[in-house]
């Protein structure tokens, strides 16, 4: 690859990386082909990116980013692809219910929400991590609980004085 091309592709990549606030480091080299177009495929579905590029390049990439990577070093070595997502638990979701089994994709590396998390062991934590619109619905309920409480009350009582009311004007 010729320096230019070299360049073009880093500068690509560095657009990629802050384009997105997460992205998983993967090992998918044993997948075939088949398995391979399948795990792209429920990228796609799932809105992540999913890119397969030299570990020198994606070094050279981040250091164009804002920001300190070098946590990262040890994760890129060997093969790596790595899935970008605007959403911090899809690509540990899809990582974890597409390894059923053979254990590939492996997580190497993942770099979600400004936290570094190396090792494959991290993987069941990432997937517990919640989105942000699984935040939101949490506030929303926690939020609307206390309201419901009290017009529930509030129309039970009514209820109440207004039979004890016609039941007094009754007598």
């Amino acid at each position: 690859m010729r320096k230019e091309d070299k360049s073009a592709v880093i500068k690509q990549i560095a657009h990629i990386v802050g384009e997105y606030t997460n992205f998983y480091l993967t090992d998918i080299a044993t997948l075939n082909a088949a398995k391979t177009s399948s795990l792209r495929r429920e990228c796609n579905k799932q809105d992540i990116k999913l890119v397969v590029v030299k570990n020198t390049l994606f070094k050279k990439a981040l250091e164009q980013v804002k920001g300190d990577f070098s946590a990262l070093d040890p994760a890129l070595k060997g093969n790596t692809a790595i899935m970008f997502s605007n959403n911090a638990n899809s690509p540990a979701k899809l990582i974890k219910t597409f390894a059923k089994g053979t254990d590939i994709p492996r997580l190497k590396a993942a770099y979600v929400q400004e936290g570094f998390y190396i090792g494959s062991g991290n993987l069941d934590l990432l997937v517990s991590i919640k989105s942000k619109n699984e935040l939101i619905g949490d506030v929303i309920a926690l939020l609307q609980s206390p309201v419901k409480n009290v017009i529930s009350a509030l129309n039970s009582g009514g209820q109440t004085i207004h039979g004890v009311l016609k039941t007094l004007s009754e007598k």
